[in-house]
């Protein structure tokens, strides 16, 4: 959630601390702060707020209420303090809810005489800094009543809305099988029942889908002159499942998700309605306001007891109560406990831990005492991590690496509803696939990482469909790759990776009744563990030595072989001395890949790996040091070949 810290101002007043400030209270006691950037001139705070807190969070009355509570310091301007009543009533707008369960409760507003132009400067730099695009002065004021007190509005062109004799009647009900609504972005919708629909009641006519986007029909334009303003509430589970379904999520419906509460919508018509008159001109003719059943907040008993238990803390009953006064809870003292009852817009607190974690938040988690804990008895030993990790040792003793792949796959048997993104449509079936493609990229880095062979490994869940139906079946499987040669698998990969399977095979003392496929071995690890011992106790931690990281370059690397006669007497050792004094920083590996005698001489083969942390190298730059070692190599008396 984007806020402006000047407008956070209008709501604190004076009291209001600087940026900096702001960022560590929020940090310390409410909410992380992802960033501050200057924008239109204004300092904005990107704040991570949770699902937990979304209900009344994610605006800036909600934020600055959330910061006036830690401060200590009451909102010297709350327009959600006073009972707000939508006067007069009009009979010109009639409202049909279909189920009360999924639209809890539907306010319009009818106005007349607005002019539609562009919005005033302070309202388009408002709406600019939290990256919002301008539309026009009606359409800008629903948004930013909406970034302001949390609530989602949307306004009809009452004109294009269908009306009988000046009489408008909204429906609201879930759509048909196929129905279709063409929304304001110009996209149009195949709908299914999951969808809540607002409706023109007699004729059907959806007019825009139901806390998540308007319609095109009654679209604000500048010949509009009355509108039809509305603001709704709607179940959260309904709005999740439908924005899922038309992967269509929005401003509106990720606070309706988040079960935004239904007394909010009267402070938000009236505070919407006063904005267009100021900016838009024009008059109200009335509202209309459906509300089956009342939202009511649910009361919490909590005892000092259980506060400085849960949090380890030692709160006393003064400092309990002056934090719940500056929440906005209303409590009733019963005994050694309290029955608390939340604001109408924190829906989220409905039981005592919820209530425990906003004292201790506020009070501030900096007072916790440090306790050591006490040693516990395993209660049992996970056969899984025990086994798991016998094989990860045994596989990196050989020299394999151990890669994590990911689950998801573009294609394969278990489909997701839901995509992450076009190319992870799918669960993994096997590891397989992804040990071979991890083998095709680390491959062309061989010279880099000194290696002759590559050996990976990964141990991963699979998922697979149940041969009697459509349920989902997992299990945890091993696969083993081997590559030697750059250009592909050769017959040697399946030798080298037999040595690997029996090895493991050894050591745990099972067949593991694997499948290998060129150069690559994958076995339902499952099945094996099930026929191993129930581990007992983990094996003690051994000390490894300390292990440093070195970052590594993004740029590609360049090699050189070069090959040479010497004396018999002269070793390896001594000629990569030599390459690494003359060959400057640029070099990175040296690796001797081939050497043999012939006629009292020796003759080496040296791969080396040349690369920058700057840049791109060329044969220009990598040439000339070649040169050198050539020069200064025969300058000892050896052959270069």
């Amino acid at each position: 959630m984007k806020v402006i810290h000047d407008w956070l101002k209008e709501y604190v007043g004076d009291a209001m601390p600087d940026v900096a400030t702001c960022e560590d209270l929020f940090t310390f006691h409410a909410f992380e702060v992802d960033g501050v950037e200057v924008v239109e001139g204004k300092d904005v705070l990107d704040i991570k707020v949770l699902p937990d807190r979304a209900s009344d969070c994610l605006s800036h009355r909600g934020i600055a209420h959330e910061l006036a509570a830690i401060m200590g310091a009451p909102l010297t301007h709350d327009p959600l303090r006073e009972p707000v009543a939508l006067v007069p009533l009009t009979e010109k707008i009639k409202v049909t809810i279909e189920d009360t369960q999924a639209c809890r409760r539907f306010g319009a507003a009818l106005m007349t005489g607005v002019a539609v132009k562009e919005s005033p400067e302070w309202l388009k730099a408002r709406l600019h800094a939290l990256g919002q695009r301008s539309i026009n002065n009606v359409v800008d004021a629903t948004n930013y009543v909406m970034l302001g007190l949390g609530q989602p509005l949307h306004a009809y062109d009452a004109a294009k809305f269908p009306h009988t004799n000046d009489m408008w009647h909204f429906g609201v009900r879930m759509a048909r099988e196929g129905e279709e609504v063409t929304t304001l972005s110009g996209d149009t919708y195949s709908l299914t029942p999951l969808v809540q629909l607002i409706t023109d009641a007699p004729s059907g006519v959806p007019l825009g889908i139901a806390g998540i986007k308007g319609g095109k029909l009654a679209e604000i334009d500048a010949a509009t002159t009355n509108i039809i303003l509305e603001a709704a509430n709607f179940a959260p589970q309904i709005t999740r499942k439908a924005a899922q379904f038309l992967k269509l999520q929005t401003d509106a419906s990720k606070r309706f998700e988040n079960n935004l509460s239904p007394e909010l919508v009267p402070y938000a018509l009236v505070e919407v309605v006063r904005l267009i008159t100021e900016i838009s001109g024009g008059t109200c003719a009335g509202y209309a306001d459906v509300y089956p059943t009342p939202f009511q907040s649910v009361p919490v008993t909590v005892s000092l007891t259980q506060v400085n238990a849960l949090l380890g803390m030692t709160l006393t009953e003064k400092e309990v109560e002056d934090i719940l006064t500056r929440l906005g809870f209303s409590f009733i003292k019963d005994g050694d406990a309290w029955t608390v009852t939340a604001p109408w817009g924190r829906t989220d607190v409905t039981i005592p831990a919820d209530v425990i974690a906003d004292i201790g938040r506020v009070y501030g988690y900096e007072h916790v005492a440090s306790v050591l804990p006490l040693p516990m008895p395993l209660a049992e030993c996970n056969a899984r991590q025990y086994y798991s990790e016998i094989i990860r040792h045994v596989l990196v003793e050989a020299g394999c690496s151990e890669v994590i792949t990911s689950s998801f796959r573009k294609k394969d048997v278990i489909t997701l509803q839901n995509a992450l993104a076009s190319d992870k449509g799918s669960l993994r079936s096997t590891l397989t696939h992804n040990i071979r493609e991890a083998l095709d990229k680390n491959m062309p880095n061989v010279d880099l990482l000194g290696l002759t062979t590559l050996s990976l490994f990964e141990i991963g869940t699979v998922f697979n469909k149940t041969t009697m139906g459509d349920d989902v079946m997992e299990h945890i499987s091993l696969a083993i790759g081997v590559r030697t040669k750059q250009q592909g698998y050769t017959p040697k990969d399946d030798a080298l990776l037999a040595s690997l399977v029996t090895h493991v095979e050894e050591v745990l003392g099972v067949m593991l009744n694997g499948v290998s496929d060129k150069g690559v071995y994958e076995c339902n690890l499952t099945d094996a563990l099930n026929t191993l011992p129930v581990p007992q106790t983990y094996d003690a931690y051994v000390p490894q030595e300390p292990v440093s990281f070195t970052p590594f370059s993004a740029y590609p690397f360049i090699s050189r072989d070069i090959a040479l006669w010497v004396p018999e007497a002269v070793t390896a050792e001594e000629i990569e001395r030599e390459i690494r004094e003359h060959a400057g920083t640029l070099l990175t590996r040296v690796t001797l890949f081939d050497s043999f005698t012939k006629e009292g001489r020796v003759s080496y083969a040296f791969r080396l790996i040349f690369q920058s942390h700057e840049k791109t190298l060329t044969d220009d730059e990598v040439g000339p040091i070649m040169q050198t070692l050539t020069t200064t190599l025969t300058a000892k008396g050896f052959e270069i070949r």
